[in-house]
């Protein structure tokens, strides 16, 4: 069995090793993202992102890293991001939230550092932001029906779906331009004040979603019932933003 990684850290240098040695001086840069740039990094719990930069035209050769992608699979690191900067470019204005937590936890390996300069148009923000709830809203209620009010059903959607609204919550303070120290849960706090939430609601559900609530079928549903009237509500008030 592979070693763990106690500290993304320590790997840098061979796993930039290994993608220079596959694509050369195609390769542009290496970037550690999410969690394990961060202070949420669990050894062994938490995957470990990266952000492989390559040129235009060795992105069309992705099989040359089959190799390396399941050597570092198992030591739990993700299967990475190959991006170019023109698709860098090019893709800002559809995922801005995507990019937006890129940004927000990162640490540059090797080469350009491709997120450092980036801006990002507000009220692109807010428009993925409004697509991303009101799909999102779609979904809850399709699942809610097909669970048939299963409590263990319903307890895996919101495990699934409270991660990605956490990432929206905090599209929508960058919007908003509110700065907000601290965690997820300040975050979403913040969040709901700004737009009249049940913060209650949102705490319930992270705990569900973390194991810690204890809770019965009836009970699950009407938490459920409650994370849909809530949504619904932040859907219009997102939409309203636009004009």
């Amino acid at each position: 069995m592979s070693k763990k990684v106690s500290d993304p850290r320590d790997i840098f240098s061979e796993i930039t090793d290994d993608y220079r040695e596959i694509f050369g001086d195609a390769l542009r840069g290496v970037i550690l993202y999410g969690s394990a740039a961060g202070g949420d990094y669990r050894p062994g719990g938490s995957d470990i992102n990266f952000m492989i930069i390559l040129d235009k035209e060795e992105i069309e050769n992705l099989d040359k890293a089959f190799s390396a992608i399941k050597k570092w699979g198992r030591r739990k690191v993700a299967t990475p991001l190959f991006l170019t900067e023109e698709y860098i470019s090019a893709s800002l204005d559809v995922f801005p939230i995507e990019y937006l937590n890129f940004k927000r936890e990162y640490v540059p390996v090797f080469g350009r550092d491709v997120l450092k300069d980036i801006r990002f148009d507000k009220e692109l923000v807010r428009l993925q932001c409004e697509r991303e709830i009101k799909g999102k809203l779609l979904l809850l209620r399709e699942a809610f029906l097909e669970s048939s009010g299963k409590g263990r059903i319903l307890k895996e959607v919101i495990g699934r779906s409270i991660g990605a609204f956490s990432a929206i919550f905090e599209a929508l303070l960058y919007i908003m331009d509110k700065e907000v120290a601290g965690g997820k849960r300040d975050k979403i706090k913040a969040t709901c004040e700004s737009f009249e939430l049940d913060s209650n609601v949102f705490e319930m559900l992270l705990e569900v979603k973390q194991g810690a609530a204890k809770m019965r079928d009836q009970e699950i549903r009407d938490l459920y019932k409650r994370y849909l009237k809530e949504i619904a509500v932040l859907s219009r008030a997102v939409d309203t933003m636009g004009g």
